[in-house]
């Protein structure tokens, strides 16, 4: 078989991400027909920089769902193929057998491995770790930041100074001290994702019970059923056989989470936390002296009731945007933890890795580097320009 051209390469890999395309025109579709009862999501339909940035983002996000489920890879992203070493994009496989896609559309890596597929599954990577990284880091920080920033006093004085303290240390030097194996090796990021991953069980459980603390018929039974789910999940997020924190028998352990990843994981909550808390506090200080904060506290509201029902959705517009935009952080320091060979496996397909091996000979070939870095550009930017819509939706708002 002849090597493809740059044109047959270009319609192949959009043939194959036929099924990515497919879900983005559906939800593009769906979205704008009914933008005007989804609320911010909806309006953000109406900011050209937002509807970019969103499709950019939500490529990724389909493309690692469905390359998780390999319906859109050509190939194993951890399989060597004899011939294939650093062989340029389009190369046609010696002796491919039935079934096997024919072509490494983007070339091979020093290892031999397709580049294209390891491209799609280090996107599965980020999805996995980045949003939900963010997602407890906002929970940790906002149970934190709203009292600070209600209450004030010596409450405020200690919890900024622990921010501040965390704050101080440089962040891949931070990075780097938390994913050795050394200190993983003393358990330390274990004890601290323990600790850290209480938050959510805190804040839903605070959450729930100051909405419904006069209706005990509908709060012990909600509280008991979300709490008693939650506290499994946490048992067994933070639970892993062979180690010190092996708390709960393996029949009851719902899913294992690899090592490597669960240290990545606890570190970037630790690293975005400080921060997160930094900007509650200061939106907290200033939404409590509106005048229907005042309202809720001569009703007789609860701080807990007033912080979480009359302060937090107030403050929603600006803490979804800096969401976005440290989502968009956190995939940059993903990437660069599998650059340095920090957390992650060292045959992880995560762009970082992959970037870092293909630099090695970046002077003569440039298809192992290329992609894993305009992939992770691009999600970057998409997290950026969406960021940018739902902050001019939200002041229009």
């Amino acid at each position: 078989m002849e090597p493809l051209s740059w044109i047959d390469i270009i319609l192949r890999l959009l043939a194959q991400l036929t099924p990515v395309w497919i879900a983005l025109v559906a939800t593009f579709t769906i979205s704008i027909t009914y933008k005007r009862r989804l609320g911010l999501y909806g309006k953000l339909f109406d900011s050209t920089i937002g509807m970019v940035g969103f499709a950019l983002v939500m490529f990724w996000v389909y493309a690692a769902i469905f390359g998780a489920f390999d319906l859109i890879i050509t190939h194993n992203a951890l399989e060597q193929v004899s011939g294939m070493k650093n062989k340029p994009p389009g190369t046609p496989l010696s002796g491919a057998k039935e079934g096997e896609y024919a072509y490494y559309l983007l070339g091979g890596d020093n290892l031999a491995r397709d580049v294209f597929s390891r491209m799609i599954k280090g996107s599965w990577v980020v999805v996995q770790i980045a949003p939900l990284a963010t997602v407890f880091a906002f929970m940790v920080g906002i149970t934190l930041g709203l009292p600070a920033g209600y209450y004030g006093g010596k409450l405020d004085t200690l919890l900024s100074f622990l921010a501040n303290l965390i704050l101080a240390f440089p962040v891949i030097l931070l990075f780097y001290l938390l994913v050795t194996p050394e200190i993983v090796d003393t358990g330390i990021p274990s004890y601290m994702g323990a600790v850290m991953f209480i938050f959510p069980i805190a804040f839903v459980g605070i959450l729930l019970n100051s909405r419904y603390h006069t209706q005990p018929a509908i709060r012990t039974p909600l509280l008991i059923g979300v709490l008693g789910v939650m506290f499994w999940l946490y048992l067994s997020l933070i639970s892993e056989s062979g180690t010190k924190l092996d708390v709960i028998p393996r029949w009851l352990d719902g899913f294992d989470i690899p090592g490597g990843i669960l240290v990545v994981f606890v570190s970037v909550v630790f690293v975005n936390s400080p921060t997160v808390f930094r900007i509650v506090r200061g939106l907290a200080m200033d939404i409590k002296t509106r005048d229907y904060v005042a309202a809720a506290q001569t009703r007789g509201e609860g701080p807990w009731y007033i912080m979480l029902w009359e302060i937090l959705p107030n403050a929603r517009g600006p803490l979804i945007v800096d969401f976005c935009l440290r989502v968009g952080y956190t995939t940059i320091l993903l990437g660069t933890l599998g650059f340095f060979g920090l957390g992650l496996p060292p045959e992880s397909p995560d762009w970082g890795s992959t970037i870092n091996e293909g630099r090695k000979l970046l002077s003569i070939y440039l298809h192992p580097a290329l992609p894993p870095a305009l992939a992770l550009l691009s999600l970057v930017l998409g997290l950026n320009l969406l960021a940018d819509g739902l902050r001019e939706e939200s002041l229009r708002d």
